[in-house]
């Protein structure tokens, strides 16, 4: 008889199936006919199941055997869209990809995405997340993210800032407390900063994080009309007022920037509302108003402001509440650091293996020489070998596209003709 306790997993038994929660907000199900074939079993708590038959390590093997091969099955909770659970043995690099992992611009800010995925549909959105995306999501094992980021870390060697900037909602991230902990213990890392839209906090959670000097928050807040703030979320379980008092609290413990998108036509008249709402708070935060910028990708509700216009708004409102509103490279001490070398350029001819969907339909991630690489018009074969032409490489960013068929064989001879003579 053996027991195996899990931190991020949990457990319970539904119909004909073994539910497995993983990191709260994602699972798949497993034919109870499937498990039994294996093992008897008994589910001892929501973290803890009992083999009836085996011995500790064959337990233990034969689980992990068949978690791995139910995996493929794995969706986020919230939406039901498929989701795919990035770890040390999963075979995918966490550079490459501009959407989970680790994202390093040459810069003292490199970004961590340990998820994707929101609880909300903001009409704004630049990539088109949250309660109606039917893109894919992923999720990154905590232990594998920070091993990484340390090498990184290594390589270049001085002080940062580590940015959580996730395509959603962080605190949807089940081990967020425990990645905001351990990256406080790093001596390398200066600042922690997050961006959140506040639902998901509560002052239980700030409280447990307040010993961390290191962190700031970044706040979305677009109006303080209820009716339309819960328009723009996308959601009409959004609580304008619970958002005001997470803001209030969180800027007694924390450097707390709050950063409203300016939609014209839409919020323009809720921005003096919310000035003078932060200059009420006895510790004000950072306000920096934001313009609307269209993306290709993301919900476009109202135009763009040329740059001129938009700060022509923003002008009048600074002289007369005598407060900073827009916010430039220089006020997060943004500087340049050393290159991460790149393994191939614009224009290679590599090999590379399929290895999961990627975020948008008929996409997919190759990988390479440690980096992935975002296949566009791609359909996803496990383990496939591809011959891939690099279409991107800024800041270790790759895309590319699989060679078409009639010149794959003459170029995978010039691949082996290369590795012959190197």
């Amino acid at each position: 008889m053996s027991q195996l306790s899990f931190e991020t997993l949990s457990f319970k038994q539904e119909q004909n199936c073994l539910v497995i929660t993983l990191l709260q907000h994602f699972q798949t199900k497993i034919p109870l006919d499937a498990v039994n074939a294996l093992f008897p079993f008994n589910i001892i708590n929501s973290h803890t199941i009992e083999f009836t038959k085996l011995p500790p390590e064959k337990a233990h093997q034969k689980f992990l055997f068949l978690f791995e091969k139910y995996l493929p099955h794995l969706i986020t909770k919230l939406t039901g869209n498929k989701a795919i659970y990035i770890h040390k043995n999963s075979g995918i690099p966490l550079i490459g990809n501009v959407a989970f992992g680790i994202v390093y611009r040459n810069s003292s800010i490199i970004e961590i995405k340990p998820v994707t995925s929101c609880n909300l549909d903001c009409i704004y959105c630049s990539i088109s997340e949250g309660l109606s995306s039917k893109k894919t999501d992923f999720v990154i094992e905590k232990e594998y993210l920070l091993e990484e980021l340390n090498k990184l870390l290594h390589l270049i060697n001085e002080p940062v800032e580590i940015h959580v900037g996730v395509q959603g909602e962080p605190f949807l991230y089940a081990d967020m407390e425990n990645l905001l902990n351990d990256l406080n213990k790093i001596k390398q890392i200066t600042t922690i900063s997050i961006d959140t839209n506040c639902t998901l906090l509560s002052k239980e959670i700030l409280n447990r994080l307040a010993h961390n000097k290191k962190l700031q928050f970044n706040f979305s807040l677009d109006s303080l009309d209820e009716r339309l703030a819960k328009t723009i979320a996308g959601s009409p379980a959004y609580n304008l007022n619970h958002i005001q008092e997470i803001i209030s609290y969180a800027s007694k413990k924390f450097k707390v920037i709050v950063a409203p998108v300016l939609m014209t036509k839409i919020n323009e008249q809720e921005m003096e509302k919310i000035i003078l709402f932060i200059k009420s708070l006895k510790h004000q935060p950072i306000l920096g108003i934001q313009n609307f910028l269209i993306y290709k990708t993301g919900r476009n509700p109202a135009k763009s402001l040329p740059w001129p216009e938009f700060y022509a708004l923003l002008e009048p409102l600074e002289k007369k509440h005598n407060i900073k509103l827009k916010l430039s490279k220089e006020d997060f001490h943004i500087r340049k650091t050393k290159d991460l070398p790149k393994p191939f350029h614009e224009g290679d001819i590599i090999s590379a293996i399929l290895k999961s969907p990627d975020r948008f339909p008929n996409t997919c991630i190759a990988v390479a020489k440690d980096r992935n690489i975002s296949l566009p018009n791609c359909a996803f074969q496990k383990e496939k070998k591809v011959t891939i032409k690099i279409g991107r490489d800024k800041h270790n960013i790759f895309t590319g596209n699989i060679v078409n068929m009639l010149n794959n064989r003459i170029i995978r001879t010039q691949l082996l003709y290369r590795e012959i003579i190197s």
